[in-house]
């Protein structure tokens, strides 16, 4: 069924609850954050932490808890993912038209915005958001002081802002027929002296909205305008978090672990056993702390040892390490444990082998990823409009870049240089002074250049 447009939704005189709930109709099907994921993200809302599941033990009116192993693998994955694609820094690289210093300095501009807004580290943020929670929106906005940060003076400083169901965000993306965005809502609450106040803020390429809810109904609290001509956010989603459909996979081996774990406690203390074709009376002997030994009396055939527990260790950790093993293959994910990888042995080159599946990963989600980045640059050229005279727009709009995600590789800095030597023909590639800076011990290159040119003469002449 084909939604209201715009222009319907707001159509003047319609109450604002009616104007709410069109722009909270939600087309793209994402699982719940609050009722599915974060109790496969958290490990304390696995099963095997669920006393209804796995009850404590109650003897003799005394609560015995069972022995509860959980682990993070959700969240795991996550992390490791956002590593895996910006681990090493995503890059914008402009590429300006010869001679045209305009849109050289407009590629500077960007590049000074994105570097102070720490925008690796806003990457690294909103993966995990999206990995996770399946869909991250962010809001970039302008706040007036006047500075001179970006290269140039201006009344503006931009800042962006990550807003995720993981924060307690609902997000509510508007596609119109051909699935384009044309409006971004963001429901929030916050704690106010009377209780709880909602907020929902809708942006459009040239309105923003905020209504807001005390309990009343919805009032509509302000209009404004938007003068860059586009949404100020990019929004990105997906129908599946990373981990996927591997949670059974990590709930068995929690169960497999916890239940490992109460037979441990419960047969892990040794058992005096005598071997004796007859009754012996013993077992009822005093513990008095001044007596220096305990006596037995047994036959001359009988035998009497500590007997403790043989537990099948072994089939354990085969199931165990299958299931967790399995995770990460079936996810395309590395294990980078520090017990997986200390027994790794092998070159920079041969790490990159090891890593095709997962860089195979990268290069299937970095679409998206990629698609936000470039809608991002857009955004920020359309805030520069506004930002630099209008001598600039042309030189904003034709400039050209191109994004680009590597994946994340532990380097080998001599295999690297080795096969640089090679490529060249074993010709030198760097100066004598630019490896002295390059080591860090000096603390003057020159005045070091000089003292080695020095002690060479001096060894030539036999000095």
């Amino acid at each position: 069924m084909k939604g209201k447009t715009l222009e319907e939704i707001f159509e003047a005189g319609r109450p604002a609850d009616l104007i709410i709930a069109d722009l909270k109709k939600k087309i793209v099907d994402i699982p719940s954050w609050e009722k599915v994921l974060v109790k496969e993200y958290e490990p304390k809302h696995h099963p095997v932490m669920d006393k209804a599941l796995f009850p404590d033990i109650i003897e003799d009116g005394v609560c015995k808890p069972v022995t509860r192993v959980a682990f993070n693998t959700q969240k795991l994955c996550v992390k490791r993912m956002a590593g895996m694609c910006f681990g090493i820094p995503a890059e914008v690289n402009f590429q300006p038209e010869a001679n045209n210093a305009k849109q050289e300095e407009v590629a500077k501009y960007i590049g000074a915005i994105l570097e102070r807004v720490r925008i690796d580290s806003v990457n690294f943020e909103r993966a995990k958001h999206y990995f996770a929670a399946c869909e991250a929106f962010t809001l970039w906005y302008g706040v007036k002081s006047p500075n001179t940060l970006y290269g140039f003076k201006s009344d503006i400083k931009l800042r962006c802002r990550v807003f995720s169901p993981m924060n307690g965000d609902e997000l509510y993306p508007l596609f119109d027929e051909y699935g384009d965005l044309v409006a971004f809502s963001i429901a929030y609450s916050e704690k106010s002296n009377e209780g709880m106040v909602q907020w929902f803020d809708t942006y459009t390429s040239d309105k923003h909205y905020r209504w807001v809810n005390e309990g009343n109904g919805w009032v509509e609290e302000n209009v404004e305008d938007i003068t860059t001509g586009k949404i100020p956010g990019v929004y990105i989603w997906r129908p599946e978090p990373i981990w996927e459909d591997s949670s059974h996979l990590v709930y068995d081996r929690e169960r497999k672990m916890s239940l490992n774990g109460n037979y441990i406690d419960k047969n892990n203390k040794p058992v005096f056993v005598v071997y004796a074709d007859e009754a012996l009376p013993f077992g009822n002997e005093s513990v008095n702390n001044q007596e220096d030994r305990l006596i037995l009396q047994i036959p001359t055939n009988g035998k009497a040892e500590y007997v403790t527990w043989q537990q099948s260790v072994e089939s354990l950790k085969f199931h165990t390490d299958t299931l967790k093993s399995a995770v990460f293959e079936q996810l395309q994910i590395p294990n980078w444990s520090y017990e997986d990888m200390k027994a790794v042995r092998t070159s920079g080159e041969g790490l990159k082998q090891l890593m095709i599946d997962a860089h195979l990963k990268v290069m299937e989600e970095s679409g998206k990823l990629k698609e936000m980045l470039d809608r991002e640059v857009n955004v920020i050229k359309a805030f520069l409009k506004n930002m630099l005279d209008a001598s600039y727009a042309e030189a904003i709009d034709s400039l050209q870049f191109e994004v680009v995600i590597t994946p994340y590789i532990v380097s080998d800095e001599k295999e690297r240089i080795n096969n640089l030597a090679i490529a060249n023909g074993n010709k030198p590639m760097i100066s004598q002074k630019e490896s002295i800076r390059l080591l860090g011990y000096s603390d003057d290159p020159e005045q070091t250049m000089r003292d080695i040119a020095e002690e060479t003469v001096v060894d030539t002449m036999g000095l």
